[in-house]
């Protein structure tokens, strides 16, 4: 049973649906946050107490959420604003008060258009098998890309989607495919329990909220080389990151055969960040996603078994006949197109000097 949200909290959340803002942060003694193009802005002069705090934060949840929030002191879930939009909710204690934070999700689930993204996702989601990757850093727009490409599958293929999320953000309704959700803590216990069982529900395509461990990361794997497309995320900012962070999990006599199953089951990493425009959308600066974008190719596939991961960055630079291309050749062109500004995409790289060369020499 949840309890009915305040008014003054749901008026915080329809000015930050209506402003373009990503989160709000409620905490005590301090007035609530939106963040709005990456920055954050008070919602309100007037700090919160802690009374205050913890009834609004209480507003949000059900009776049994909240009483896991009171046995674990930290709680993830969903929380849907009638008519308006989707929040994913994290509550937790500092100093002994709880605070939260609430992340906008959009009441719609965006299409490939919509995000800019380029036509060598809308082909990766037409493969039979294969790990693909989103990775990124927290807010990077992870979770809109993955919904994008299983919302393309669902309205195109005939397929059984199996999702395992932490919570669920976006929700679909199953058109051509048939589509099964489960969230952690209320479906299935662990992504690793859930992903086992996924693997004996007859699916297509598995979607894998995060890679957070070992065991679930060798799942993820084996789901990939037995017929599966598996799309998961991690927290990480390049291709070759993502290849060293996904071996290094492993034991060190293990990692030369996970290199061979990767050189073979991984088929794409899109490494992503979200960029201010520099012309405003509806009122409102929007976001524009860069992404750096690896296909497994012969050449990649023998840089990943033989450990040579440093040598990726030189194979996406020269790979635009495959469909690849570096961070900086991405941001490159959304400043040389007018989208972005060069000192943002200058905030989005550690190449400075080779994005300043592509800028320059466009």
């Amino acid at each position: 049973m949840a309890t009915t949200l305040d008014p003054l909290l749901n008026d915080w959340l329809l000015r930050l649906l209506a402003g373009g803002g990503s989160d709000l942060h409620l905490s005590a003694n301090a007035p609530p946050y939106g963040r709005f193009n990456g920055s954050l802005a008070k919602m309100a002069e007037t700090s919160l107490n802690r009374v205050q705090t913890g009834h609004l934060i209480c507003s949000l949840l059900t009776t049994n959420q909240i009483e896991q929030l009171e046995k674990n002191l930290e709680l993830d879930c969903a929380y849907e604003l009638n008519g308006a939009g989707r929040f994913r909710l994290n509550v937790f204690k500092e100093k002994g008060c709880y605070a939260a934070c609430l992340r906008a999700l959009g009441d719609r689930i965006p299409s490939f258009e919509q995000l800019g993204l380029p036509a060598a996702l809308q082909q990766i989601s037409k493969r039979p098998n294969g790990l693909v990757l989103v990775t990124g850093p927290t807010g990077s727009g992870k979770s809109s890309t993955l919904a994008a490409l299983l919302e393309y599958i669902n309205q195109n293929q005939a397929s059984h989607i199996i999702t395992i999320e932490d919570p669920i953000e976006f929700v679909y309704n199953s058109a051509k495919s048939l589509i099964h959700q489960r969230q952690l803590g209320e479906d299935t216990h662990s992504f690793t329990n859930a992903l086992r069982a996924a693997l004996r529900e007859d699916p297509d395509v598995i979607l894998v909220g995060e890679l957070r461990d070992l065991e679930t990361i060798q799942l993820a794997i084996s789901a990939a080389e037995t017929g599966h497309l598996v799309f998961a995320t991690l927290h990480t900012s390049s291709a070759a990151q993502t290849v060293d962070r996904l071996v290094d999990v492993f034991p060190a006599d293990q990692q030369s055969q996970i290199r061979m199953q990767l050189s073979s089951s991984l088929v794409a990493v899109f490494a992503q960040n979200l960029c201010r425009a520099v012309e405003p959308k509806n009122g409102c600066f929007g976001r524009v996603i860069a992404q750096e974008i690896m296909l497994r190719t012969p050449a990649i596939a023998n840089l990943i078994r033989e450990a040579k991961t440093a040598q990726i960055y030189s194979q996406l630079q020269t790979g635009n006949q495959y469909g690849m291309q570096t961070m900086e050749q991405s941001l490159a062109n959304l400043v040389n197109s007018g989208k972005i500004s060069q000192q943002e995409a200058l905030r989005k790289t550690n190449k400075s000097a080779e994005l300043e060369y592509l800028i320059g020499g466009s």
